[in-house]
């Protein structure tokens, strides 16, 4: 998540925790377990869209994922992205035991933004 908040110059995304009291006000159809599965993203019109679908829509927004995001525009391609995208989330906690983020993470600490510090103060 910390990327996201890099590679988004524009400020054109919020990110929610989903231990906020305001995300199941944002989303009230989606359950936890649905959350906890894969990454989730509503569009201002209340389109939800999830996973590799969620990417390739915030990635449309954001300069420098917009080469990844018209790839995944290609036929066929979201259809391996979705595939790969839940490989990975079912099994973030083997992987992150794998390759951890210790020295990642700390190279990279979480970008603060005023959209996202209002909707926690709300």
């Amino acid at each position: 998540m910390r990327i996201i908040t890099w590679l988004d110059w524009f400020n054109s995304v919020s990110l929610l925790p989903i231990s906020h009291p305001r995300a199941a006000e944002v989303a009230p159809t989606l359950t936890r377990a649905a959350l906890l599965e894969a990454i989730h993203c509503v569009a201002k019109d209340g389109r939800i869209h999830r996973g590799a679908r969620c990417l390739r829509f915030i990635g449309m927004r954001m300069p420098l994922g917009l080469p990844a995001a018209l790839v995944l525009w290609i036929p066929g391609v979201i259809w391996i992205a979705e595939r790969i995208y839940m490989w990975l989330s079912r099994n973030r906690h083997l992987l992150s035991r794998l390759f951890g983020c210790k020295e990642a993470c700390a190279i990279m600490p979480a970008r603060r933004r005023a959209n996202e510090e209002q909707a926690r103060a709300e």
